[in-house]
């Protein structure tokens, strides 16, 4: 492996609004996605927004998890960025869009970090908890 981590960008279209909007559930299913992604989560941030959407985060040691929902027009953008080969970003998608029942998606990967040389990378802190600072 020539690079240090994968870059999924998703835009999810077509989601349950009422999902979108639901602060606890969205936290939840982001917290899901990282498990199945194989990731050790550190900790989590979750916002609502008045009258509507959702933002937060999960970091895990691999990197992090990120969405931003916007209920009124069905549509949240995902961040999953992953380091090292353990952990895998898609599975962490397929989690996220059947929870938010997304009906039609783009995604794109990009490679960061990448060396001309093969590169052996390890989470800064892989096994981290939830509240170690």
């Amino acid at each position: 492996m020539n690079y240090l981590g994968r870059h999924v960008i998703v835009d999810l279209y077509e989601c349950d609004p009422d999902k979108l909007n639901d602060c606890d559930l969205i936290r939840n299913a982001m917290i899901e996605s990282a498990l199945a992604a194989g990731a050790t989560i550190v900790g989590d941030i979750f916002h609502h927004f008045a009258p509507q959407g959702v933002s937060g985060a999960v970091v895990i040691a691999e990197s992090h998890i990120s969405i931003h929902t916007w209920p009124e027009l069905g549509y949240a953008a995902c961040d999953l960025f992953t380091c090292g080969k353990s952990v895998d970003p898609w599975k962490a998608f397929e989690l996220l869009r059947e929870a938010l029942n997304c009906q039609r998606h783009k995604e794109q990967e990009i490679q960061r970090g990448i060396f001309p040389y093969a590169v052996e990378h390890k989470p800064p802190c892989p096994s981290a908890q939830a509240g170690d600072d």
